[in-house]
């Protein structure tokens, strides 16, 4: 028998498939490949990467559902149904709105793979596949681990990715992790994980965490056994950081280059709004300290904002591109604020009858990627698309990139970081230009 596993692309740019330049090997496919049984053989089609071929040969076909990628995956589902092959979508999108995504599948998957996938392969033999299954969250891979072979000659970067944990004990009102873990992180046994690192031979890792330092303590056990191990990595993190200086010491020592930070705002009522609970950890809200904290460490910040918030206006979203410049961020990523469904801060807005798109930006034919789907208070909806993007070519523009790269603490302390810096910075500034109002779906 063969299980085709699909990761379905966010869209087109006019009437071309939109290619991917971040190029990342689809990890939580695979997880899942680790998982099924040597009497299925597995495909991998990427469909940011490469065209699916979709009369190749197969018994089952498992899609991965994204808020941004839905549409897409809906329209690759339907291409398989009308062959006949029976599918299952599962992943975040699938667990935050089960309703819609059963209406595109055969089967639906809700929560953690890790805890029904095998049962569900096992039923499908059988031929007495459900349709539904469903778990909760809960520690990733028990003794799974990532197969890679299935990566092989698609042209993904050198980059080796894999997960320390999932979750995060924060609960800002934006963010749909929040919304399934309830603040709480589900971390590996850190054996597996450095058997995991072991397995493969590359020394550049990307740890696709919520946030690896949710829980300070288990994150220095992990560190003080990752420093022999002689690699690289980045992940994603908050900002109380730099309150544990232990931890510091230890993650930079372990091999960190740098962590994307998710700084939000820099509107301290923005910050309270959200219930950004790292920037109210920290001693004030101008992270003057923090940053000064993570330059003497080296640490490369990648610095995260999300625009669009009830306090902000044209005026702090223009001073958020000078915080970024001020500080030589080794990557900016500007974004506006997002309602993903689900969240608190999507329900507000529903509420509010503040929602454009018939509350369904990820379905609507005329959204495009990174425009304002909803109005915003101190601005429209264009004046904020317009602003957000601004910040996104300015910083990303070939003189901010040159300056940036001139900070001896962090971008040249060492060949390696300077090196990440010059190779990676082209590759977003493409990406933001080549992404900016890009449609959902193929139809």
């Amino acid at each position: 028998m063969k299980i085709t596993l699909i990761k379905p692309n966010i869209g087109r740019l006019g009437h071309s498939l939109y290619i991917d330049e971040g190029r990342m090997e689809p990890l939580q496919l695979g997880v899942l490949a680790g998982m099924i049984p040597d009497d299925f053989d597995v495909a991998l089609f990427d469909d940011r990467m490469e065209e699916i071929s979709y009369d190749d040969p197969t018994d089952l076909v498992a899609i991965t559902v994204e808020t941004y990628t839905a549409r897409r995956a809906y329209e690759i589902g339907k291409e398989y149904q009308n062959r006949g092959i029976p599918v299952v979508m599962g992943g975040m999108h699938a667990t935050l709105l089960p309703d819609e995504v059963a209406e595109h599948t055969d089967t639906l998957y809700i929560g953690d793979a890790e805890f029904e996938w095998q049962n569900l392969l096992a039923d499908f033999k059988n031929g007495k596949m459900k349709k539904l299954y469903k778990t909760t969250a809960g520690v990733p891979q028990p003794g799974t681990f990532t197969r890679r072979d299935i990566f092989q000659g698609k042209g993904y970067l050198p980059i080796t990715l894999l997960q320390f944990g999932r979750g995060c004990r924060f609960a800002c009102h934006f963010c749909a992790i929040a919304e399934y873990f309830d603040k709480t992180q589900y971390v590996r046994k850190i054996d597996e994980i450095l058997e995991e690192i072991d397995r493969q031979d590359r020394d550049f890792l990307f740890f696709v965490d919520d946030n690896i330092n949710s829980n300070h303590e288990l994150a220095k056990e992990f560190y003080r056994e990752l420093k022999s191990m002689k690699v690289k990595w980045v992940s994603q993190t908050s900002i109380d950081i730099t309150n544990d200086l232990e931890l510091m010491d230890l993650m930079m020592t372990s091999g960190c280059l740098g962590n994307v930070i998710g700084f939000e705002s820099i509107t301290r009522s923005s910050l309270k709004e959200m219930k950004k609970g790292p920037s109210f950890i920290i001693d004030g809200h101008d992270y003057k300290r923090q940053l000064e904290i993570l330059r003497d460490y080296g640490h490369q910040t990648w610095g995260s904002f999300t625009l669009g918030h009830d306090h902000d206006t044209l005026d702090s979203i223009r001073r958020t591109l000078d915080f970024a410049m001020e500080n030589k961020f080794i990557f900016g990523a500007f974004n506006i604020l997002v309602p993903y469904p689900s969240t608190p801060l999507y329900n507000k807005l529903k509420e509010q009858d503040r929602l454009l798109y018939e509350g369904k930006w990820w379905l609507h034919p005329e959204y495009r990627f990174n425009y304002a789907s909803f109005i915003p208070k101190q601005m429209t909806a264009d004046e904020l698309t317009e602003a957000t993007y601004y910040l996104r070519s300015q910083f990303n523009s070939i003189t901010s990139i040159a300056k940036r790269a001139f900070d001896i603490k962090t971008n040249m302390r060492t060949p390696t970081k300077f090196g990440m810096y010059i190779t990676y910075n082209p590759l977003f500034r493409k990406e933001t230009f080549k992404k900016q109002g890009m449609h959902f779906g193929l139809h």
